[in-house]
């Protein structure tokens, strides 16, 4: 059961929430030929994760991949490694009733504080309100995907993108894609239009 709880984060690969979309972070090797780069491998799937997700998250960067003319191969020239990682992030959330002010009147003999009068009759006085703090969990996942080069093993690009793990299996999916299309948006090697 325990196992199973600790899965239930890693359902939407973390990468964007509705409200929010993922920040992706990318970074290549200056010196690298991308367009010398025709074939990969997968040498790691993310980890830890349902398979239907893996799957999915696989299937759009092959996607991604194929749109740049690559093919995938069981020697390919680039070796692809892909890492998800979640984190438990909290916000508090404060509302407060407002101070009122309590007018001439009847006061609390136990009331503490500079506007204490006492018993009785007496002056005005301040009442602070009340505060409700609400605390609010929540999943930020990151998806890291590295490329190198199978010949030399040098890095040659990186890119990654988290953001908040949606709750249903649609959003996730959803997720995964924007994530994955912001990832690729600026790859190095594009195809000629």
């Amino acid at each position: 059961m325990k196992s199973a709880l600790k899965l239930v984060p890693l359902l939407g690969l973390l990468l964007a929430g509705c409200a929010s979309s993922p920040i992706v972070k990318t970074d290549s090797d200056p010196s690298a030929n991308f367009t010398a780069y025709h074939t990969y491998t997968w040498v790691q799937k993310p980890n830890d994760m349902p398979p239907l997700q893996q799957q999915r998250l696989v299937a759009a960067i092959d996607a991604k991949l194929q749109q740049q003319g690559w093919t995938q191969s069981t020697n390919g020239q680039v070796a692809l490694v892909a890492n998800v990682a979640t984190r438990e992030k909290q916000t508090l959330d404060t509302f407060y009733s407002g101070p009122t002010f309590a007018g001439w009147g009847w006061r609390n003999p136990w009331r503490m504080g500079p506007m204490a009068y006492g018993p009785g009759w007496g002056g005005p006085g301040w009442n602070t309100g009340d505060a409700t703090t609400t605390v609010n969990t929540y999943t930020v996942g990151t998806l890291v995907l590295d490329m190198f080069d199978a010949k030399t093993k040098q890095a040659i690009w990186r890119g990654s993108a988290s953001g908040d793990v949606p709750d249903s299996p649609q959003k996730q999916d959803a997720a995964i894609q924007a994530g994955v299309e912001k990832m690729f948006a600026t790859f190095p090697d594009k195809p000629a239009s």
